[in-house]
């Protein structure tokens, strides 16, 4: 994969014309009510979570699993963050001392990757923290002690916030979305297949939190939905802008 900025291109710094961002904000309102209709009119959570737990056991055959607690949750995790760390690094140390051979538009393509290593597990963990949603392990159906509750259903007034919805274990990873910025605007079809490539290995990494009973699909969703959202934000915001 080429790192961004490696050839430096001259002109303005534009990644994505104007209609390609309506388009694309069309596209993320149409994403946003179909999770909406899916938690919120279907049972497909609950048939997913149902189709991963053992009743007999009243228990996730996954949840304490190698592959989904240390390799996902733990090495998967640090591995990406020590990757946003080096281009969060990577991009302070260019800041201060501009290197000339990024130019202008390998610099806007490295600072959009390394805010997006910052905001996208950032947005995503605060919006969990201020969420009413229980994980599946922790409802009354999975052996917890908690009522389901549709996504902006009433709650009981004894029930505790349960803080799971967005995924945010997947968000450590739907960061790189904006790797596809590294070929735009030249190579539009790269980019289009390198975010569809970020959002499969997020989209595993929250399947992987699913079989464990941490999360329902609509939650891996939203986390998507969000990284997306804040990539395409700020390639709105930032291009253009004098570096």
């Amino acid at each position: 994969m080429r790192a961004c900025g490696v050839r430096e291109v001259r002109g303005d710094a534009t990644l994505l014309p104007a209609r390609a961002l309506r388009r694309l904000a069309g596209l993320l309102a149409a994403g946003a009510l179909a999770i909406l209709w899916l938690g919120r009119y279907t049972d497909l959570d609950l048939v997913l979570a149902d189709a991963v737990f053992d009743a007999q056991r009243r228990a996730f055959p996954w949840r304490d699993a190698w592959l989904t607690v240390t390799f996902n949750h733990v090495i998967v995790k640090q591995f990406m963050m020590v990757l946003a760390v080096g281009v969060v690094g990577y991009a302070l140390v260019d800041a201060c001392r501009p290197r000339a051979a990024l130019g202008a538009l390998g610099r806007l393509q490295l600072r959009i990757v390394a805010l997006s290593a910052v905001l996208v597990p950032a947005v995503t963990s605060t919006l969990k923290q201020l969420s009413a949603s229980h994980c599946p392990w922790d409802l009354l159906r999975y052996g917890g002690e908690q009522p389901y509750v549709r996504l902006f259903g009433a709650f009981p007034a004894s029930v505790a916030p349960g803080q799971c919805l967005p995924a945010g274990h997947a968000s450590s990873a739907l960061w790189l979305v904006a790797l596809a910025v590294c070929w735009l605007p030249a190579r539009p079809a790269r980019a289009r297949a390198a975010a569809l490539l970020a959002i499969g290995a997020g989209a595993t990494v929250g399947y992987l939190q699913q079989l464990r009973g941490a999360h329902f699909m609509t939650h891996t969703l939203w986390s998507i939905w969000i990284a997306c959202t804040i990539v395409v934000a700020l390639v709105a915001t930032l291009q253009g802008r004098p570096s």
